[in-house]
């Protein structure tokens, strides 16, 4: 004889509770490429634990190049628009800093607020020249893991914001996943490698590689500033948001205050 269970009737739970805010100090959003296997883990590596980082991927394919990288900047609007629809963030990030710098600081944050009209934007060129002016740096050494002409484009973005750039080195690589499988020792050698004693500052360029975990170490070893792309993708967000609580481990940058710039981009 086969016996049947009859159908059980809901419940309710009726347990008393008072929501738990989400995000309390902030929502951030993170605009990263489909084929990008870093930047979420290096950004919350670094991120407060009252702040909340939120993901969408915008379309993208290897290898990075100039070509690439430019052509993806037309997806951003629709990514946009998937960052908490109906809650929206506090501030919105655009993970990619070579994407930034073929496609230009203005334009990435006009396409991300079409999707998300009235959002704070910000990117690893913009955060990253107001890093390097807040610690008071003008002579800069720049370390990537890109292509030449990528690399090249980036060392331009910061000459056309008035940087003085005294040495551009590159890893060669043309692909995400060969991007963050460089090991942090490679780089942090290379940021030794790349700085010259009139550099004011070393900077690390893409958001792809890991980065965050050797900044300590590579300002202790150089006695000067390194900023990487997230590193001061996080420090400009939290300034846009008006966060005061201390960062600590991730280098002196935290220890500065953005600075007001009148630079103009030169298309």
């Amino acid at each position: 004889m086969i016996s049947v269970s009859r159908a059980v009737t809901p419940e309710p739970a009726d347990v008393p509770y008072s929501p738990d805010p989400v995000g309390p100090a902030g929502r951030i959003g993170l605009i990263t490429l489909a084929t990008d296997f870093n930047s979420e883990d290096d950004l919350r590596a670094i991120l407060p634990g009252d702040v909340r980082l939120f993901t969408t991927r915008i379309e993208n394919a290897n290898p990075v190049t100039v070509a690439n990288l430019q052509s993806m900047a037309a997806d951003l609007p629709r990514a946009a628009k998937t960052l908490l629809p109906g809650y929206g963030v506090d501030v919105a990030i655009f993970g990619c800093t070579s994407g930034t710098a073929v496609t230009g600081s203005d334009k990435i944050a006009e396409l991300i607020n079409q999707g998300m009209p009235g959002t704070k934007v910000t990117n690893p060129l913009l955060a990253s020249e107001l890093a390097l002016r807040a610690v008071g740096a003008q002579k800069i050494a720049i370390l990537t893991p890109y292509l030449a002409d990528v690399t090249q484009s980036v060392a331009d973005g910061f000459h056309q914001r008035g940087f003085d750039v005294t040495r551009v080195m590159g890893f060669g690589l043309d692909n995400d996943f060969d991007m963050t499988a460089l090991p942090p020792k490679a780089l942090l050698e290379g940021a030794l490698k790349v700085d010259t004693p009139d550099a004011d500052a070393v900077f690390i360029s893409c958001t792809a590689i890991r980065s965050a975990e050797i900044i300590a170490e590579a300002e202790r070893r150089l006695k000067k500033p390194v900023i990487t792309s997230n590193q001061a993708l996080i420090w400009h967000a939290l300034n846009l948001i008006g966060y005061k609580n201390p960062i600590t481990g991730f280098g002196t940058l935290f220890d500065h205050a953005p600075q007001p710039t009148n630079q103009v981009e030169v298309p």
